[in-house]
């Protein structure tokens, strides 16, 4: 007997914020999530949010809709496998991020991962990706970057990292991108005008792709002697150009 069809692992990028579908995902994209009736997702009630903005058609509480592990690392390959059991007999599966492209900074790339192994078809959909956003709008370098997550929340190593990246940055000529939880943004802002040099180049991108948009980039010095963004609370983003 012929083993069944795979069914195919859709990678769906959802919103940066508070915008209308049609804004941030081509039509296509939009109808092949319609069509999905299984997910695999960061938090089951973002995902459900994400898909009423997305006008997904059919009733959520006929939708199979299944959370990652918080910590997919540590659990063996046949918990995610059980994630991935609807495509094994042929049906397609949803890859949702809290926002933004799943896989890219959050726990979705293990899931891939296995997806590859188990001979599932991995599909990526265009739309919204905050790192790729900040940097084509920082006039940083977009030859050479690297994304570094979180910074340590500790003051001494937060400083220590900073002065870290930017020796990196400036030996390698290379952009160093990275993010902070939302009420800590502006420790992290006044910590990067404390540490770096003057002529170091910062960007500072908040929702992007939302009608609250803000993309700057300027000099260490420039940052220093101008006003401060609002940035309490608002998801950002931090690029770095020594």
């Amino acid at each position: 007997m012929n083993a069944p069809a795979r069914g195919t692992l859709y990678l769906v990028p959802v919103a940066l914020g508070d915008a209308p579908w049609q804004s941030f995902l081509p039509q296509q994209a939009q109808a092949t999530v319609a069509g999905l009736r299984h997910f695999v997702v960061e938090t089951a009630r973002s995902a459900r949010a994400h898909l009423k903005q997305l006008d997904f058609p059919h009733p959520l509480r006929e939708t199979d809709v299944r959370e990652l592990p918080a910590d997919p690392a540590a659990v063996p390959d046949a918990a995610i496998d059980a994630l991935l059991a609807p495509a094994l007999v042929g049906e397609d599966i949803g890859l949702m991020s809290d926002a933004g492209c799943p896989a890219v900074a959050d726990p979705g790339a293990r899931l891939v991962a296995r997806a590859h192994a188990l001979g599932i078809r991995v599909v990526p959909l265009v739309g919204p990706s905050s790192i790729l956003l900040g940097l084509m709008g920082s006039g940083l370098n977009g030859q050479s970057f690297a994304f570094h997550g979180y910074l340590p929340v500790a003051e001494a190593e937060r400083d220590e990292r900073i002065r870290t990246l930017e020796n990196e940055s400036r030996t390698r000529q290379r952009t160093q991108i990275f993010i902070e939880t939302p009420y800590r943004n502006d420790r992290l802002f006044e910590a990067l005008l404390r540490v770096c040099r003057p002529d170091t180049r910062l960007c500072v991108a908040c929702d992007l792709s939302t009608a609250a948009e803000y993309l700057a980039t300027r000099s260490i010095g420039d940052w220093r002697r101008g006003d401060r963004p609002a940035l309490s609370k608002r998801p950002a983003l931090f690029l770095l150009l020594a």
